[in-house]
């Protein structure tokens, strides 16, 4: 695994982030020279069939070296950085044998990575942390994902005493902007599961995320001078108010875990003549989603009672909760669970806060539980992964693939 941690750094120093205002694929045009570079290390190591489309989709294949017929498996990471913080110019600096108390990621503006704070630091106490300096994210999320996919392949094929069947590679743009399997060619992949290599800490292994939908709540106010406003004035931004006091006040992210779902504003604006915001719902329980975007329009009915029809509500379904699609063919867990715990890793089987390309391309038809890519604090300046982490992520997918071939 000599190559990994130079293969990482290179990477995150690379500025991918991505961008949703754009209309292209990839949505930035500097995604491109990262996912060139990886079509080429992804020849030089030795897998076949390299391609890229048009729309910056990478594969490859490593063939089968057993003499039956089994399943094909992949493997997907997504090689675009959140535009929710900066990923220019990233500088990441390397903590040896981690002491357990602060890291002064910049000195200048005192940002420090505390485990006062973030307490999952305590887990690391003498390891190698990978951090940001303090001024951009570090890129994690998820190129730490793909140098674990590519030093899987490259271990897998310098031990060819590791038995395994056909298994494909697959790296996407987009992921961090909602559109990562979007214009994904499932039929090309040709797996019949996958595994994403996009979540957190060691031994996570998830196969359930939550339902999701965005909205827009729009609301048209009438202008009157304040002196002479009674009976006259609809102020839209008291309207927006009065909305969002409707909205149940605890069920906010926040203020929720586990499997509680939420609502989540996250951009408003107005004034008396128009007030407009958006929000996010979520929910694992498909009920509850339905009930949730079921009050929304409930709330605009009853404004739009007293006001005449002022308040319009969008809503845009947006993925959904990937678990019926893969408890049909649990035997993905349980491979993936048996590999943990045949490494030394107890596995953390949860419900994912949030989506992922997984869920995607589970309804597209390739089964894609999520396994751990060893990072923590993703989307930000406090971003860190521990080497050992990576190193596991790598033994869990060569094992992965031992299994596999094992048991068909």
């Amino acid at each position: 695994m000599e190559n990994l941690l130079p293969r990482f750094l290179e990477y995150v120093q690379i500025d991918t982030q991505s961008d949703p205002n754009s209309k292209t694929t990839p949505s930035t045009e500097k995604q491109w020279k990262l996912a060139k570079k990886l079509v080429l290390e992804l020849s030089k190591i030795g897998l076949e069939k390299v391609s890229i489309d048009e729309n910056g989709y990478i594969m490859a294949t490593l063939p089968s070296n057993l003499n039956k017929e089994i399943p094909t498996i992949g493997f997907i990471a997504h090689y675009d950085t959140t535009p929710d913080f900066t990923g220019t110019n990233v500088k990441p600096q390397i903590i040896e044998n981690y002491d357990g108390g602060d890291i002064i990621l910049d000195k200048a503006t005192n940002t420090i990575l505390s485990p006062a704070y973030f307490e999952d630091l305590k887990q690391y106490v003498g390891q190698t942390l990978i951090t940001t300096n303090g001024k951009t994210l570090l890129g994690a999320d998820d190129k730490a994902g793909i140098a674990e996919i590519i030093t899987a392949m490259e271990y897998l094929i310098k031990h060819p005493e590791i038995k395994h069947g056909k298994i494909r590679v697959g790296f996407t743009p987009d992921e961090e902007i909602g559109r990562g399997a979007h214009k994904f060619d499932v039929k090309k992949f040709g797996a019949n599961w996958a595994y994403t290599v996009d979540g957190s800490q060691v031994g996570e292994l998830e196969y359930e995320n939550f339902n999701a939908a965005s909205a827009k709540i729009s609301i048209k106010g009438k202008s009157v001078h304040p002196g002479y406003a009674k009976n006259k004035m609809v102020n839209a931004i008291g309207i927006a108010n009065e909305f969002i006091s409707l909205m149940p006040s605890r069920e906010v992210p926040e203020m929720t875990e586990g499997r509680e779902g939420f609502f989540h504003i996250h951009t408003i604006k107005g004034d008396i003549e128009h007030a407009e915001f958006e929000l996010i719902i979520r929910d694992h329980d498909e009920e509850h989603f339905l009930a949730r975007k079921e009050l929304l329009e409930a709330i605009a009915k009853k404004i739009n009672t007293k006001h005449d029809n002022i308040v319009t509500v969008s809503i845009n379904d947006q993925y959904q909760n990937m678990k019926e699609k893969v408890e049909p063919v649990f035997h993905v867990i349980e491979i993936a669970e048996e590999a943990m715990l045949k490494i030394g890793i107890e596995p953390l089987i949860k419900p994912i806060r949030g989506g992922t390309d997984g869920s995607q391309l589970s309804f597209m038809g390739l089964p894609c539980p999520n396994i751990f890519a060893g990072g923590h604090n993703f989307h930000g300046k406090y971003e860190y992964v521990p080497i050992e982490s990576m190193e596991k992520a790598v033994e869990t997918i060569v094992k992965i693939c031992e299994l596999t071939g094992e048991k068909f």
